[in-house]
């Protein structure tokens, strides 16, 4: 079993800046692929974001490229998610996720690939 536990949602006006973090504990493996997802008020879990644990390579949805960076910290088993230029349709819930083995590219935006989930940290944009 892992466990994951996000930190660093807020409020932030309009073209602001936040860094979200995701602390796993537990199970983990140097084979880990996590990542981060939103869900908006009314609207279905989206993908943001995901990167391996080992090796190289990020994956960002379309609506944050450029504005947002995932990253990891292995020796303290986080990843985190700074999101930059931030805008109102960035509201939403998000969500850090994590699968125990390397996940084929073509599987990582699928959130129903990831076996563990955190509780989720409310980002608030005000325009």
């Amino acid at each position: 079993q892992v466990q994951l536990v996000e930190s660093g949602g807020g409020l932030v006006q309009n073209g602001g800046s936040l860094r979200l973090s995701c602390a796993a504990s537990g199970r983990t493996s140097h084979s880990d692929t996590m990542a981060w997802f939103r869900q908006a008020p009314g609207k279905e879990r989206e993908f943001v974001a995901a990167i391996y644990r080992i090796g190289s390579g990020t994956w960002y949805a379309d609506s944050v490229k450029g504005r947002v960076t995932i990253s990891r910290e292995n020796y303290t088993y986080k990843h985190n998610l700074q999101m930059t230029n931030l805008k109102p349709e960035d509201t939403a819930i998000y969500y850090c996720a994590l699968h125990g083995s390397r996940l084929p590219v073509e599987g990582l935006r699928a959130g129903e690939n990831y076996d563990y989930w955190g509780q989720g940290t409310q980002v608030t944009v005000s325009s």
